[in-house]
């Protein structure tokens, strides 16, 4: 089979969807594997290496794509690329989409027909996320990093410095979802020697929390009252909810925003999934940030994007099992054999088959069963 590697246009996007190891796995089982030029630069992946592993470097994006039957990419495809998607008929495309918070890309994939296997909705039958997981927890331990930074002056906060210092109070950041970036952002910010303060709807999962961090970070039932408490004593708040495949409930409404600290910092880990503060809207790593009634907001919808030489490897590593199936076996067989990978079928030839997508952007569902 003929796998293409494309290089990301997304702004600030400098991961790549496959590493030489990965090149050399598929080549070495007789795959063919096409890599356009320059795709690893930012992830300090030179072509060289790709080559020497048995790529065949591609100069034009549209012949890449053109010639692929399997792509693989990081990020959801931009507008600009959305003409390639019909390139080739029932191709497959394998990268994070986030369709439930982007109507434009879901009808560019549906009018494509082709297939849309989407990273974040691979689920297993402990309903655990293996290929969101690893990018989740390169973003929940950058959180507080961030976090701490746009706190101080020159990043546009209060001035507090996260840490404290003996005889200051350090800073308190409230993280909302306990999932794998909740656990991540509160774990870092808990190494801060922050005060931290987690909430989650889930009790069993708060106490698994409480016993990881042996008492040491607050645990709350989450609630709007417990929100809205919560949120007038921080100085951080780091936002981590996840609806696998749906939009993120708005938690933090701007009026509550208005009455927090002036200087306040608040991080949106779910921005990809529509974000779960009222005004959150999706900024880049060039200009991450934007005030709101006295407040910072850092949204950026691609935060491992920052630190490609980790995510990039950390994203191939958990994603390569599944692209070495693809191939194998073509993606029809591949998902009737893995309930995991079936999850994360999202269109098929013109259809969404994935519930909570279809639901979402009120547009009709197929289910991928009734297509197989």
């Amino acid at each position: 089979m003929i796998i293409g590697v494309a290089k990301e246009i997304k702004t600030d996007e400098y991961r790549v969807a496959l590493t030489p190891a990965g090149v050399r796995e598929l080549t070495s089982v007789g795959h063919r594997v096409l890599v356009e030029s320059g795709a690893g630069v930012g992830s300090s992946i030179p072509d060289e290496q790709y080559v020497a592993n048995g790529a065949t470097l591609v100069e034009a994006p549209d012949d890449l794509w053109a010639d692929s039957e399997i792509v693989l990419k990081v990020k959801e495809p931009v507008a600009a690329e959305y003409h390639r998607l019909g390139a080739r008929r029932n191709q497959v495309l394998f990268t994070y989409l986030h369709l439930a918070a982007s109507r434009e890309c879901t009808d560019a994939l549906v009018a494509a027909h082709n297939v849309a296997i989407a990273y974040e909705t691979v689920r297993l039958r402990d309903s655990s996320l293996p290929l969101l997981t690893p990018m989740s927890e390169v973003a929940g331990r950058m959180a507080p990093l961030m976090g701490a930074h746009h706190l101080m002056r020159v990043g546009g906060g209060h001035g507090t410095l996260i840490t404290g210092v003996p005889g200051v109070s350090p800073a308190t950041v409230v993280v909302i979802g306990a999932g794998v970036s909740g656990l991540a952002a509160a774990t870092m910010a808990a190494g801060l020697h922050a005060n931290v303060k987690i909430l989650d709807r889930n009790l069993e999962r708060l106490r698994q929390v409480d016993i990881h961090f042996d008492g040491r970070v607050e645990t709350l039932a989450s609630s709007s009252l417990a929100i809205e408490q919560a949120c007038l004593e921080a100085d951080i708040v780091i936002g981590a909810v996840l609806v696998v495949g749906a939009k993120a409930p708005k938690l933090v409404s701007n009026d509550l925003v208005a009455r927090m600290r002036p200087g306040s910092v608040l991080v949106d880990i779910s921005v990809d999934q529509g974000g779960c503060f009222e005004a959150t809207r999706p900024t880049t790593h060039s200009d991450p940030v934007f005030e709101v009634n006295g407040s910072v907001f850092y949204c950026v919808a691609n935060m491992p994007g920052a630190v490609p030489a980790t995510s990039t490897r950390a994203l191939a590593n958990a994603t390569l099992p599944y692209v070495m199936e693809l191939a194998r076996h073509g993606w029809r067989d591949a998902v009737v054999a893995d309930d995991a990978l079936a999850e994360g079928v999202n269109v098929v030839d013109g259809t969404v088959t994935y519930g909570p997508v279809a639901e979402s952007l009120g547009v009709p569902y197929t289910p991928l069963r009734s297509l197989l």
